[in-house]
């Protein structure tokens, strides 16, 4: 049973050096909003800068087999390309431990589409995490429907940005509508959406499940808790054949439990929510296997 996660984040080293002084300089208010982020208990990063390397030893240390590098939802086409690069050196390096999805602006239209070709030309596999929300598209703007139209015709998995509604405030925070996820998966019905973070419980917006969604776990502990009831209605709502177990590394996701790693700590908690679903390997591994095209031992 392969274990895969299906959530994480992985920067260049020239952004790892400095992030807030070079989001600062590259157009990218709002990550330098996210990144600068700490915690008020202890003074803590919210988040880590790692490298692969480091990536591959957390992964080995914790039994994951395989992670999906996701991109970020970026202001800027540059950033978007500079993410795209580094993503496509770290799959040829390693393409038996990684998998990787493009980022784009929608709002550079054409170049958007060309961006998202040169990737897809360099080995990547998916879009997202993407947020048109927050990278100033409305969900019926043209540019943002012609990206997905691309994804469709490609069959790419596409990993969207879900903020849950009722959940705290803190910098960065955007607003995405629930109804608008819905309203996606119908208009591209061939497109597998996945919603990040439980999809906000995407399941609340009162309309029948599509079948072309998915959600994944990303930052379960803290947007949901310890409480397993998250779990218990994730798994009954979209079912376990529609769960991506995944991190948001290099999320700190335990900050108040000193020395428990985001990966190795979070595996052990899915492992316990879902020992008793009846399938505990589709939602640890087995979905996001299939979703990518992945053989059982890949």
């Amino acid at each position: 049973m392969p274990v895969i996660d299906a959530h994480v984040h992985l920067y260049p080293p020239e952004v790892n050096h400095a992030p807030a002084a070079w989001a600062a300089a590259h157009g990218e208010p709002q990550w330098a909003l996210m990144c600068a982020r700490v915690r008020k208990k202890t003074g803590r990063p919210v988040q880590g800068f790692p490298s692969v390397d480091t990536l591959l030893r957390e992964m080995d240390a914790a039994g994951v087999d395989r992670a999906v590098l996701l991109g970020w939802y970026w202001e800027t086409p540059a950033s978007c390309g500079l993410q795209n690069r580094f993503y496509a050196e770290c799959v040829r390096a390693h393409p038996d431990r990684l998998s990787a999805f493009a980022t784009v602006q929608p709002l550079a239209a054409g170049d958007a589409l060309a961006e998202m070709r040169r990737a897809r030309e360099a080995g990547l596999a998916g879009l997202g995490e993407l947020s048109p929300h927050s990278q100033g598209l409305a969900v019926d703007d043209p540019r943002w429907l012609a990206v997905l139209a691309l994804a469709d015709e490609w069959r790419w998995p596409v990993n969207l940005h879900v903020t849950e509604p009722d959940g705290g405030a803190y910098p960065g925070r955007v607003e995405t509508p629930l109804a608008d996820f819905p309203r996606l998966a119908t208009q591209f019905p061939r497109v597998k959406f996945v919603l990040a973070h439980w999809g906000g419980r995407i399941w609340r917006a009162g309309a029948d499940w599509p079948i072309n969604v998915w959600v994944d776990t990303a930052a379960s502990p803290l947007l949901y808790g310890a409480d397993a009831e998250i779990w218990r209605e994730g798994l009954e709502r979209a079912g376990a054949a529609r769960v991506l177990w995944g991190t948001d590394y290099p999320l700190e996701l335990y900050p108040q439990e000193a020395g428990k790693g985001t990966l190795a700590g979070f595996l052990e908690e899915a492992r316990s929510r879902v020992s008793s679903s009846g399938h505990p390997g589709a939602v640890l591994g087995e979905n996001a296997a299939r979703l990518l095209g992945l053989s059982a031992a890949g």
